[in-house]
């Protein structure tokens, strides 16, 4: 039998969300629950609505229509369902805490949350918005992201969030594509104690109003804005709230549509069912509002009466210890990150960590990339005392959510997903588009679900090239998964960036998980490169840990040993960085176009453009 790091106890499934879904539905267990969630998506969400309490101000006639095909499955038809009614406006207690990396803390109420979105939302009709309209907003993790996310569902505009790192013109090719009119923006945001300008970008970006959030400064046109917005929007289950923009390899980005009920009902029921939030917690992922974990954490949270914590600023400012002292301060429940993160934190040392109180924790999440084992058991045993389950997500901007995610309830093994999320009929397909058991294959999704997208925004036809088009009605994600024998999924990284040696296939992060085992080695990316004789080759970029010597021969052998001799890498390269997002994750692109002086597509989401250049030379 797999060693589990997790084992939950009898107290933790008896209080477990799903635990109360299962039972409320005469099933004896959490798995014959996620079995019927997938045998029977037509019962299973309409149960989420039902066990959530999401209010829909007029009936749905039907729970889905596929009638124009899976890929445009539509769903709740006929129901009148408004995100802002369901997230602010029916709630009391605590809705916001925020804290800002300078140390401004501020705290919003659901009635001051309300207020707030009625006054921006009377603001926004005022400068012409109107129901369908697209706003942009280039914010922060502040207060005033989730106002205007809830403003724009309020009236039943059209959000449009874009990371607060992006430059002018990544900006304005976003708020041309989505037909944006204003855009909400700061005046600044904070960086490892220094501002950066946002409104100076903003106003680059050729828009008819521009709305600017004082977070630095003292005044904006922000707190112009005046009114009190009652007219809350009957919003069709099908109408968008919000385009969410995804990177790709090559060619403009592409613009995410989601809708008031399938977004609400999916992110919901994963806050609730995944993390297992109970009313009363307080949820923090950190992220940014122009990456899918922002609304997600927004919506999901505040469709519950939760409260969820926003933080600006660097995870490691003004010292290392930052993320736990806040952890500590504010008794956060929930906390979710992403592994390179974690990667990147745990070298500090232990003792930055152990010295402040994570009592408060009960779930850690995590997302965005494959797991390797040495950082996932620090973050369980240092971060999470070994007594808080790590909930694994994988889905994307798309998706709305995710694919694949465990529940408290389950045993877990080092670095697993678990399985498919609940309602999610995933799989994994081989080349010949068969389920594929005992080895590695293409993520799939083979029924539709109500978050994901309703295509990209002005152009159908590379929504269905993009996802559809390799297997008749069968999501394709372009990542590479596995099921181990006793039912445990993982992921082994981008099947688009499958490495081809000799005809052996093997997946990047495979060969940097075994990278970064090494006692010398922090953080690693592999990209191939072109070879005569192997046809591929495997270049490694490591960044080392504090006074280790550079040391490529030691490296190079440990691969290979764990590996095998085909996967020796041709080239071990040491930097002082890898290129990121803002949420840490590495662009491995990024690397490879730098590598061998290639167009690497779109980098608007980079935050440290001088990586690439380190690498270039080296």
């Amino acid at each position: 039998m797999p060693d589990h790091v997790w084992v939950p106890t009898e107290d933790t499934v008896e209080r477990a969300n799903v635990t109360r879904l299962a039972r409320k539905h005469g099933l004896s267990s959490y798995a014959e629950l996620a079995a019927r969630s997938r045998d029977d998506i037509e019962w299973f969400w309409p149960a989420v609505v039902d066990d959530l309490g999401l209010e829909f101000s007029a009936p749905y006639k039907k729970v889905i229509d596929t009638s124009r095909g899976i890929a445009w499955a539509t769903w709740f038809e006929g129901g009148r369902i408004n995100i802002a009614q369901n997230c602010v406006h029916r709630h009391t207690g605590p809705a916001v805490v925020f804290e800002g990396e300078e140390g401004m803390v501020r705290t919003l109420s659901y009635d001051e949350l309300s207020s707030e979105v009625k006054r921006v939302a009377a603001g926004l009709r005022s400068l012409g918005v109107r129901k369908g309209d697209a706003v942009g907003m280039y914010l922060p993790m502040i207060p005033e992201a989730v106002v205007t996310l809830m403003a724009c569902c309020h009236i039943g505009a059209i959000v449009v969030p874009i990371f607060s790192g992006f430059a002018a013109n990544a900006i304005a090719v976003r708020l041309e594509d989505a037909g944006a009119k204003v855009l909400v923006c700061a005046d600044a945001f904070y960086r490892r104690g220094s501002h950066v300008d946002m409104e100076a970008v903003a106003r680059e970006t050729g828009v008819e109003h521009v709305v600017v959030v004082p977070r630095v400064g003292s005044s904006g046109s922000w707190t112009s804005l005046g009114g009190d917005d009652d007219s809350l929007e009957d919003t069709d289950a099908e109408d968008p709230f919000m385009i969410a923009y995804t990177s790709g390899t090559t060619g403009r980005p592409k613009g995410s549509v989601h809708v008031h009920g399938g977004f609400l009902v999916k992110i919901a029921a994963e806050v609730a069912y995944q993390t297992d939030y109970h009313r009363g917690e307080t949820l923090f992922w950190f992220s940014d509002p122009g990456w899918i974990m922002g609304p997600w954490e927004m919506v999901g949270t505040l469709a519950l009466g939760g409260t969820v914590f926003l933080y600006d600023g660097a995870p490691n400012h003004p010292g290392p210890d930052r993320l736990w002292d806040m952890v500590e301060r504010h008794r956060i429940d929930i906390l979710g990150v992403s592994p390179t993160l974690v990667r990147a934190l745990a070298p500090l040392g232990d003792e930055h960590v152990t010295k402040h109180d994570l009592s408060s924790l009960r779930v850690l999440g995590s997302t965005g990339e494959p797991w390797n084992s040495e950082p996932y058991l620090w973050f369980s045993r240092v971060v999470g005392g070994g007594r808080c389950p790590i909930i694994n997500f994988s889905g994307g901007t798309e998706v709305g959510a995710c694919f694949l995610s465990p529940t408290p309830v389950m045993p877990l093994q080092a670095c697993s997903l678990g399985g498919p999320a609940l309602g999610m009929a995933v799989d994994v397909f081989g080349p010949d588009g068969t389920p594929l058991r005992g080895g590695v294959g293409e993520l799939v999704c083979t029924k539709p679900w109500p978050g994901m997208t309703r295509g990209i925004w002005g152009d159908p036809d590379r929504y269905i090239a993009t996802y559809w088009s390799r297997w008749p009605d069968v999501w394709v994600h372009g990542d590479w998964a596995s099921i181990a024998d006793d039912g445990e999924w993982f992921l082994h990284g981008r099947s688009d960036d499958t490495l081809n040696v000799a005809g052996k296939r093997v997946g990047p992060a495979e060969v940097e998980s075994v990278l970064v085992d090494h006692p010398s080695v922090v953080e690693a990316a592999v990209i191939g490169v072109p070879d005569d004789v192997k046809g591929e080759a495997i270049w490694c970029y490591v960044v080392l840990a504090p006074d280790e010597p550079p040391d490529a021969q030691a490296i190079s052998d440990h691969v290979a040993r764990v590996l095998g001799g085909p996967f020796r890498p041709g080239a071990v390269k040491f930097v002082s960085e890898l290129p990121k997002t803002r949420n840490a994750k590495v662009l491995r692109r990024a690397v490879r176009a730098a590598a061998l002086g290639t167009d690497a597509g779109d980098l608007s989401s980079l935050e440290n453009p001088s990586a690439l250049d380190e690498i270039a030379r080296a």
